[in-house]
C-alpha cells in the first residue's frame, strides 16, 4: 500500500486535546487518529449520500414506495448499522 504525507496546523489548544485524545483512546500516535477520524467521516458520508439516493427514488413519481415504507427502512438500515458498530451482525 502506498503511503502519503499531510501535513495540517492546529492551533496549540486543538493539538493538545488531539494529543489528550489520542493517548486516552489508545491510539499508537496521532497520525493513527486521523486515519480514524477521515474513514469515520468517509463511512458517514457515504451512508448519508445512500440515504439521499434512497429518498430521491422514493420521491420519484414512478416509485411504488411511501413515506411510511422509508420510515420502515431507515428503521432497519439504522438498526443493523449500529449493531455492527457495536460488533454484532
Amino acid at each position: 500500500m502506498s503511503v502519503s504525507t499531510i501535513n495540517i496546523s492546529l492551533p496549540d489548544t486543538l493539538k493538545s486535546e488531539v494529543d489528550a485524545v489520542v493517548s486516552a483512546d489508545g491510539y499508537g500516535n496521532t497520525s493513527e487518529f486521523f486515519r480514524d477520524l477521515v474513514r469515520n467521516y468517509l463511512k458517514e458520508r457515504q451512508e448519508k449520500q445512500l440515504e439521499i439516493m434512497l429518498l430521491d427514488g422514493v420521491n420519484s413519481p414512478m416509485s411504488p414506495w411511501t413515506q411510511d415504507d422509508v420510515a420502515e427502512i431507515k428503521e432497519t438500515v439504522g438498526a443493523r448499522i449500529l449493531a455492527k458498530r457495536n460488533g454484532g451482525k
